[in-house]
């Protein structure tokens, strides 16, 4: 199995046109990819199992995209196997009154994953980056800033045994018409749609360009930024659980030694 998803070292390495969103040639297809997926699935679900009892790390997952992107249906998806004790999922929206009294990064330290856990974020401080700059609602001054608040925030929670993936969910302009028509014609997904996400979809060149700045200058060895290409859904979820659990393996997790003291204690 050759397919992976390398993390982005370089900004040469941003590669986010549309048909840089559609399934990749070395994702396997039909049978072979459902197998494929259920493979992942379970070696997510007992590397899980592993990082809680281990108890030495916390992993944060950090969901980001454009509107239909397919950030939910990851967070389903993937997650779907693993146990609902070890996993916390946060997903972000506009900042409330009180937390706009706050530095922007406020809200996010709340909800890190202590250790043992995975924690997930639908949307994250890098929203702060993101709509702000497009909106033009802050001076340039201030989210420029912020990248080296956000790098410095995230080598910090990495020295503290946060383990952190990022992974853009990059859709093409076409596959989210398709996604936002079928938000409006299906009574089931109308509930998802709101108006604001076609005064998006018009600043779709401006967005691109605030994404590609982001990954560019928040790639880090410590918390490297990943591109999956989320026109496939089954090829997106492959990808992104994948590569998570390929790190969790890397952590040389195992089940602690039973305590000496116990050893030899009998059950009556």
């Amino acid at each position: 199995m050759n397919y992976s998803l390398k993390p982005i070292t370089s900004a040469r390495e941003i590669r986010l046109g549309d048909a840089d969103a559609g399934r990749p040639e070395d994702v396997p297809r039909g049978d072979e990819l459902d197998e494929a997926i259920r493979h992942e699935r379970k070696r997510l679900k007992k590397l899980q199992s592993v990082l809680y009892a281990d108890g030495r790390y916390a992993v944060l997952v950090v969901l980001q995209g454009r509107d239909a992107s397919g950030k939910d249906g990851t967070v389903r998806k993937v997650f779907r196997s693993v146990n609902p004790m070890g996993c916390e999922v946060t997903s972000f929206k506009a900042p409330t009154d009180i937390e706009l009294e706050h530095d922007f990064l406020w809200r996010i330290h709340q909800r890190v994953p202590r250790r043992r856990l995975i924690g997930i974020f639908n949307r994250s401080h890098y929203e702060d980056v993101i709509v702000p700059r497009v909106r033009k609602l802050v001076p340039r001054k201030v989210w420029s800033a912020r990248y080296d608040q956000i790098n410095e925030f995230e080598k910090m929670l990495c020295v503290n045994a946060v383990v952190i993936l990022k992974f853009f969910l990059h859709v093409s302009r076409d596959e989210q018409k398709k996604r936002l028509k079928e938000r409006l014609e299906d009574r089931k997904k109308n509930w998802k749609f709101r108006a604001g996400d076609l005064d998006d979809r018009a600043l779709w060149t401006e967005y691109t360009a605030a994404y590609r700045e982001a990954i560019a200058k928040c790639s880090t060895k410590w918390a490297p930024w990943y591109i999956v290409p989320a026109d496939d859904e089954d090829a997106r979820d492959l990808l992104v659980s994948r590569t998570i659990a390929d790190v969790l393996d890397d952590l040389d997790l195992g089940y602690p030694a039973l305590n000496a003291e116990l050893e030899g204690l009998k059950i009556e």
